[in-house]
């Protein structure tokens, strides 16, 4: 979702820098510009003084910059936030018995258990992905399963075997995992 979000804002910013800098460029060079744009002329302001002032003696201009201004803060620090945060578990924070702990790299993780997964009976590939926190994080999982697969049995498979060995080798109490499983795409059999 973050990607989508920074192509959308990404795209209309460029959008409107992209037409406002071609309307005054064209009116820079002299071209006809629409009656509506706010200057028409080499020397022409964007503002003038008398529409900077305008609304300053109004009782419902100075909050509504303000409010407006607030709320693209808010967005800002929002979109910036998002940009930081990571959406995979870079390492996992282990308990080594010493009062130390130690760093278990997520992708190693992701990949012991997507590789246990794997394996399970009608799973034809699994892939893995750890979210959450370094001491309290969260598996996804997507299965996909084979024709003749029984999902029931390749749950109970994940659950009693894959992901109780990576809750032990991590040292983790609890390891709440999200599964999603799909179909491999087979042509259909002819039956003669």
């Amino acid at each position: 979702m973050i990607g989508t979000v920074n192509r959308v804002l990404l795209g209309l910013a460029g959008l409107i820098l992209l037409v406002v800098g071609g309307a005054v460029l064209a009116t820079g060079l002299g071209l006809s510009v629409p009656s509506w744009w706010p200057f028409d002329g080499k020397d022409d302001v964007l503002l003038s003084r008398s529409d900077r002032y305008r609304w300053r003696d109004e009782g419902w201009w100075w909050p509504t910059v303000i409010a407006v201004l607030a709320v693209l803060v808010l967005l800002a620090l929002w979109w910036l936030l998002a940009q930081l945060r990571r959406a995979r578990l870079a390492e996992l924070l282990v308990d080594s018995g010493d009062g130390e702990g130690a760093l278990l790299r997520g992708r190693a993780l992701e990949s012991a258990l997507g590789s246990e997964a794997g394996n399970l009976d009608g799973v034809s590939e699994a892939k893995v992905g750890l979210t959450g926190r370094r001491t309290a994080p969260q598996a996804r999982i997507r299965l996909l399963m084979e024709p003749h697969a029984a999902p029931r049995q390749a749950l109970r498979g994940l659950t009693e075997q894959a992901l109780a060995h990576a809750r032990t080798s991590a040292g983790l109490d609890e390891l709440p995992a999200e599964v999603r499983l799909k179909a491999v795409k087979h042509r259909a059999e002819r039956v003669s």
